[in-house]
Formats: structure tokens, C-alpha cells, sequence
């Protein structure tokens, strides 16, 4: 019984380890995978930092809220560089009207929280 319960543990320490290790490696085969995944994964932050500043403003706590939308907007004007970078790899010619009204709504969410300073 505690021979089974020994090997239960040691078995799942395992997998947890081989999952730690290696579940968060990104698998890209090339450049434009890479990009995109970059630029997925920045996007996704960004997000995430402006539904905190909401909950925040919510919950009427401003303390924060321009910093963090300044690093959600730095990290969003990032993840279209990446963008482009994976349009320009995979040959193709990048949306740059799409991305360039994206960024300019970034940073109107910028001038927005500068302006309230």
C-alpha cells in the first residue's frame, strides 16, 4: 500500500516536471510562427493589463491606471511590430492601414490617461 502510494507520487512529480519543463517551450518552425506567436502573446498582455486598469477604475482605485495602461500601450505597440515583422518574413505585404489604426487607438487610450494627469 505505501509502496503504491510512493510510486502514485514519484509518477505524477514526474509528469509534472516534464510538463514544466517542456510545456513551455514554443514550438516555432520559422520566423512567421515566431512572430506570430510573439505578437499573439503581447497582444494578450496588453489586453489583460487594460481589463485590470477597468476592474481598477471599477472599483475606484486610480492609483495605478496610467501606468498600467502606458505598459499596455508599449507593449501593444510592440506586438504590431511583430506583426509586420511576420507579414515582411513570410513575404507578404502587412495590413499597414489595419496597424496603423490600431495604434492610433493605443495611443489615444494613452493621450486619454495623460490628459486626466
Amino acid at each position: 500500500m505505501l509502496f503504491k502510494k510512493i510510486k502514485i507520487t514519484i509518477v505524477i512529480l514526474l509528469i509534472n516536471i516534464i510538463i514544466f519543463c517542456f510545456g513551455t517551450i514554443v514550438k516555432s518552425e520559422n520566423n512567421f510562427e515566431f512572430f506570430m506567436n510573439d505578437f499573439f502573446n503581447k497582444k494578450n498582455k496588453a489586453l489583460k493589463l487594460l481589463k485590470e486598469v477597468e476592474l481598477n477604475l471599477k472599483n475606484g482605485s486610480k492609483d495605478v491606471s496610467c501606468s498600467k495602461q502606458r505598459e499596455a500601450v508599449r507593449i501593444a505597440i510592440l506586438a504590431n511590430e511583430s506583426l509586420i515583422k511576420a507579414y515582411k518574413t513570410n513575404g507578404s505585404q502587412p495590413p499597414l492601414d489595419t496597424i496603423e489604426s490600431y495604434k492610433a487607438r493605443w495611443n489615444s487610450i494613452l493621450e486619454n490617461c495623460e490628459e486626466e494627469n
